[in-house]
């Protein structure tokens, strides 16, 4: 049957520098297949990665090997063969949890196949054993009760398939010891693997201290900033709030400035009335002497007293009148030049608060 794909995902694949062996080198430009093979005649499992033509991941599984989540999306294994790290970064932390328990269901089956294989070598081995201690026994009897024919008709089959068996057994145990070799080669490269993760492992440790400093000292720029921009952002309201308050106050100023045109142009009028005033006095002034001329004349014209008296009388309502009202203009005029005066001290004192 040869190899078949038992199960199939995509990652990102990664390799540790092997200058630094600290740093994590990108073995593809994007998420790539990574499969994992079953090898029936081996009874062994592989990690196999093919980006293009290229084979990016070859990883022979052993029970030695671990596989480790290092974040919720990234997982590594080191293999000593290989002598490499191997790093996968997935989608989703389900994918990663998906792969470390195949990981490791393909480690328990590995680590079976190599006990199975084990018990096998010690089981022959131990048939070898006993197959040489009962060879002497068994013969013993046909050699002295039988004669020399019949010697050789029972002892050289045995003999020869316990020769062959001896032999197979015996490149069994060679081959177990080339094995414990091999064995304990990478068991001494795991060993050093593992101490080179340690120092890294200990190293990513500072180096997330490290992170977590800097990460608190952001945090705490971050705070003082946003302080500063809360400062900053109440130091504009406050002055966007005195914009409208001098916005307000320079249209209040134009509304005073447009009542005092208002109030200087009622003024005017009641100056250009004013000046009628002394026409009405002359004019009073010459109906008084009129009057005057006419009471000196009124002995000599007795006799138009009658004709004129009411003519007297109209004259004088008249004058009257219009004393009443030159006066209550006069009031008037007093009245606006003080209000005149207020106002001018109330702008003054607005412009001295501004």
């Amino acid at each position: 049957m040869g190899e078949q794909p038992i199960y199939t995902t995509r990652a990102h694949v990664f390799q540790i520098d092997p200058t630094t062996k600290k740093n994590w080198v990108p073995a593809s430009k994007q998420a790539v297949t990574v499969s994992y093979f079953y090898d029936s005649t081996r009874n062994s499992y592989r990690i196999i990665s093919v980006d293009g033509s290229k084979v990016i991941i070859n990883s022979t599984i052993t029970p030695n090997m671990t596989f480790t989540k290092t974040s919720q999306k990234f997982g590594q294994w080191a293999d000593s063969r290989a002598n490499t790290v191997f790093g996968l970064g997935f989608a989703s932390e389900q994918q990663l949890t998906k792969f470390a328990e195949k990981f490791q269901e393909v480690k328990e089956a590995a680590k079976l196949a190599r006990d199975k294989s084990q018990e096998k070598v010690e089981t022959l081995s131990n048939h070898s054993e006993e197959s040489g201690r009962e060879t002497p026994s068994n013969n013993q009897p046909s050699s002295i009760n039988g004669t020399d024919d019949e010697k050789i008709s029972h002892v050289g089959p045995e003999a020869a398939v316990l020769k062959t068996e001896n032999e197979r057994l015996k490149s069994a145990v060679e081959q177990s010891n080339t094995n414990a070799k091999k064995w304990e080669t990478e068991l001494q490269t795991l060993r050093e693997n593992n101490a080179r993760l340690v120092d890294a492992l200990q190293e990513s440790s500072a180096n997330v201290e490290t992170w977590k400093k800097q990460l608190s000292t952001c945090k705490e720029e971050s705070d003082t900033l946003r302080q500063k921009i809360a400062e900053l952002e109440a130091q504009c309201n406050e002055a966007n709030q005195e914009k409208q308050k001098n916005a307000q106050l320079a249209v209040r100023v134009q509304e005073l400035e447009a009542e005092l045109q208002d109030k200087e142009q009622e003024l005017e009028n009641l100056r250009k009335q004013a000046e009628i005033i002394p026409q009405l006095m002359a004019e009073c002034e010459t109906i008084t002497a009129k009057l005057q001329a006419a009471e000196s004349k009124n002995t000599d014209l007795e006799g138009r007293i009658g004709g004129l008296q009411l003519d007297i009388d109209d004259s004088r309502q008249k004058q009257g009148s219009m004393k009443s009202e030159l006066k209550k203009f006069m009031d008037i005029l007093d009245g606006k030049i003080d209000e005149l005066h207020e106002f001018r001290q109330g702008l003054s004192k607005l412009g001295v608060d501004n």
